[in-house]
């Protein structure tokens, strides 16, 4: 049976191609092909390094198509390294189909660690200490995006979220209004490249500023969302009114009122003894 070949997803520089591994130079210098999200791009960090290699494209719009082939390329025992135009393949970027695809048929899938948007972003903050979430693109509208911001405003972790140029002044101003507007919030631009800018604020004093043209919008954005701080009884009315009316559709489905305070509890980060309300039928007396 013919050996088959790794499948190294391979992260590249953010912005300044000097943040590159030496173990990933190493192994793009020594893989066959690359499939890269858009060759141009990564030809220019190839091209830097001195490294002849192969490339595809591989990317959101071919994925499907192009799938089939990559596997049979690591069936035939030959390495495939895997990078994205910035950053680590599968976060915001292409390459999950790929990885899930080869993992599924038990093939060897080699992660290599470099550069972070995500981490950059959280350690320059200065706001999002030990417990993070990562929420990547918010859903440009409708109800999910409207969840999705319900559940950043009632988060105690902080919330890294990435943001294209375009749309960071609607973003700030959805998750001040999500939000409390004194909430900190790092506006993180363009990490790691010549014009790297970090902003800190509340999220009411962004939002305006960014409305208002104050804000340099050109770039990758990364934002960093403080955490909520919930005090006993000052949670925002109708955050809460929309956790009970979810612990009251679990309750409705057969979940025991308690578990369901438990579970909407978790995901909100509201506390339990303000979700466990019992219905004026269902109290004692």
């Amino acid at each position: 049976m013919t050996e088959r070949g790794t499948l190294f997803v391979v992260a590249t520089p953010i912005g300044n191609l000097g943040d590159i591994t030496l173990r990933a130079l190493e192994i793009l210098r020594a893989v066959p092909l690359v499939a890269a999200e858009d060759t141009r791009v990564s030809r220019r960090l190839l091209e830097r390094y001195e490294i002849k290699v192969r490339t595809v494209s591989f990317h959101a719009r071919n994925a499907a198509a192009r799938v089939p082939g990559l596997l049979d390329h690591l069936r035939s025992g030959a390495d495939l390294a895997l990078v994205t135009d910035a950053g680590t393949p599968g976060v915001s970027d292409p390459g999950e189909e790929l990885v899930r695809a080869w993992a599924a048929e038990d093939g060897a899938v080699v992660p290599l660690p470099g550069a972070s948007a995500v981490l950059a972003a959280v350690v320059a903050s200065g706001i999002a200490g030990p417990r993070w979430s990562f929420e990547g693109f918010l859903p440009r509208s409708g109800r999910e995006r409207r969840d999705r911001l319900r559940r950043v405003a009632a988060d105690d972790r902080a919330t890294v979220v990435f943001e294209a140029p375009n749309r960071v002044a609607a973003t700030l101003s959805d998750l001040a209004s999500a939000c409390d507007k004194d909430r900190p919030v790092a506006v993180c631009r363009e990490l790691t490249k010549v014009h790297e800018e970090i902003v800190r604020g509340s999220l009411g004093d962004l939002a305006y500023a960014a409305g208002a043209g104050r804000l340099t919008l050109r770039g990758e954005f990364v934002l960093v969302v403080g955490p909520a701080v919930h005090r006993d009884d000052e949670t925002d009315t109708d955050t809460i009114a929309v956790a009970r009316s979810a612990v009251e559709a679990l309750v409705a489905s057969g979940v025991a009122r308690g578990e369901a305070a438990r579970r909407v509890s978790a995901s909100t980060g509201i506390p339990r003894r303000q979700l466990y309300i019992l219905e004026p039928e269902s109290r004692p007396g």
